[in-house]
């Protein structure tokens, strides 16, 4: 019996290896082409990782593009430091978040349910869904929010369960470490309200057993906390200056008709799933919902039952007097769920919204990894035979939407001409065409502020190159009138007969790549064709 139970750690272990590789993979691979392009909030992101990591000046919050917490560019400016300016350093925190949020899916499924299979299958789905893999190749902060939750809540049941100390400072250290990740964070100690309220009804005498430990998970957050809330004390216009714009309360956003307004935004929400994903194709592939059909079915029918779960042990509670902890369990998926799918519907721009709900995203995979477990384990429990055709069909659905996902993000969205509009691809593409200029030779990047910010961040340093605005032309004057280069991002047909007048002998060239995507180029020495 016990070699029994060690070859199947053995085969669980090495199962979980090869589906975080597999994650590792499908967030490595192909990372200069997909996404096509590095969208300028990315950049911004980048440009001030790169000034930190030159000045040494970091920060817990960037005020700049409406601010961001302050974690996510240190990680970049780390990377920068050892391994240079690159697409690949810039999106490597989101590629190693992403993947260990993996690992993460596997520990929360089997904390949560006890059985290997949710974990195993949440952490599958994690690895090959798009939603995921997708902002584990964007460098955007929001990545962090899905790790921080999966370990903070993971360490929280685990304390609870083992009454060790050091899991209840693990367990305040990452919820403390949310606060420093994304915007969507500030509404999670609602879910730890609820939790705490459910902890008290499923445990008896929880707050006089556990009370010192619940203080070190207080004290383990508020000192991993501090340095923000002191930031936040110090400029307090940093706490609402991205909320204030877009919130569904203000008068300018819902017109008086607040009621109708909620209930617009949060249908909206909730249907990304399974009806009408994100219309933003740098998050989503529009117009299809965020998961695939047979994960959304699979989510539905776990978020149903965990409904169901949480009336019958509601019903325990308090009709039949039983304190049954699985109680916990549905507290938390269904409150973590609905509370973090709260920083969506109370904004009306953009809506359905993947990014401001990407915390709930866990979640929902694990409501759909709930609903394949029970199939592998509850409905397979009849004839060997029987059991045998339903595991193996459902090995091929998981295997299917891995293919699908694959197929769908590297095949389809990523060679599609609206994602490299959507991430603004012609600016990688005069990155990269600025590079080949000899450096001796005046390069001249006509562009509007956030459009300039990928070139420049990835020519950082590069002599003799200088970025002007669309309305500053006078401020072009080459040291040599015969061997410059003038770079568009735009054809901007005024800013080229402007350029024309003042250098008689400019040509004018066209480079188009096969996305369609295009940038321009004036030159006195041109000798090519103007299309390619």
């Amino acid at each position: 019996m016990e070699q029994k139970t060690k070859n199947k750690k053995i085969w669980i272990y090495g199962l979980l290896v090869l589906i975080i590789a597999l994650g590792l993979f499908m967030r490595v691979h192909s990372i200069n082409q997909a996404p096509p392009g590095v969208y300028p909030d990315e950049a911004v992101n980048g440009m001030d990782a790169a000034t930190a990591e030159m000045t040494g000046h970091y920060q817990w919050f960037y005020p700049a593009n409406n601010g961001r917490e302050g974690l996510f560019m240190n990680l970049i400016a780390f990377c920068f430091k050892f391994f240079g300016v690159s697409v690949l350093s810039l999106k490597l925190p989101s590629i190693i978040f992403g993947t260990l949020a993996i690992w993460g899916m596997y520990l929360l499924g089997k904390e949560l349910f006890k059985k290997d299979s949710v974990g195993l299958i949440g952490a599958f789905l994690m690895a090959v869904s798009f939603y995921p893999l997708n902002f584990s190749r964007i460098a955007f902060r929001g990545i962090l929010l899905p790790f921080v939750l999966v370990f903070a809540f993971y360490f929280l049941l685990r304390a609870v369960r083992t009454k060790k100390w050091l899991d209840f400072i693990l367990a305040g250290a990452f919820f403390g470490l949310g606060i420093h990740t994304y915007i969507a964070f500030r509404i999670a100690p609602a879910i730890l309200a609820v939790l705490l309220i459910s902890f008290i009804l499923s445990h008896e005498n929880f707050l006089k057993e556990y009370w010192k430990k619940i203080l070190v998970y207080a004290i383990a957050t508020t000192v991993i906390v501090a340095p923000m809330l002191y930031t936040f004390y110090v400029h307090p216009d940093y706490l609402f200056a991205r909320t204030s714009e877009i919130s569904v309360f203000s008068p300018q956003v819902n017109h008086g008709h607040l009621a109708t307004e909620l209930l617009k935004t949060a249908g909206l929400s909730l249907g990304k799933y399974n009806f009408w994903g994100d219309q933003n194709w740098r998050q989503n592939y529009p117009p299809y919902p965020v998961l695939d059909f047979l994960t959304g079915i699979a989510f539905l029918f776990g978020l149903i039952y965990s409904i169901i779960q949480l009336v019958h042990f509601l019903k325990l509670r308090f009709k039949d007097k039983i304190r049954d902890p699985r109680l916990d369990v549905y507290v938390l998926l269904l409150s973590w769920f609905f509370i973090m799918l709260v920083p969506e519907f109370l904004s009306d721009e953009g809506l359905p919204h993947a990014l401001r709900s990407i915390g709930s995203m866990p979640v929902a995979l694990i409501f759909a990894a709930l609903t394949f477990s029970y199939f592998y384990d509850h409905v397979a429990e009849h004839s060997y035979m029987y059991k045998k055709v339903v595991r193996s069909l459902l090995i091929i659905i998981l295997v299917f939407i891995g293919v699908f996902n694959y197929v769908k993000y590297f095949g389809f969205w990523a060679n599609n001409p609206k994602t490299a509009s959507a991430f603004n691809k012609n600016l990688m593409e005069v990155s990269s065409y600025v590079k080949t200029i000899p450096a001796r030779e005046d390069k001249f990047v006509i562009a509007e502020s956030m459009q300039r910010i990928p070139i420049e961040l990835f020519n950082i340093g590069l002599p003799n190159t200088h970025y002007v605005y669309p309305g500053q032309l006078d401020q072009i004057n080459p040291q040599n009138k015969n061997n410059f280069e003038v770079i568009l991002t735009d054809r901007d047909e005024t800013v080229i007969s402007a350029l024309e007048q003042r250098f008689p002998n400019l040509k004018f060239s066209e480079t188009r790549d096969s996305l369609g995507m295009s940038y321009y180029t004036l030159s006195p020495n041109i000798a090519t064709a103007g299309n390619n």
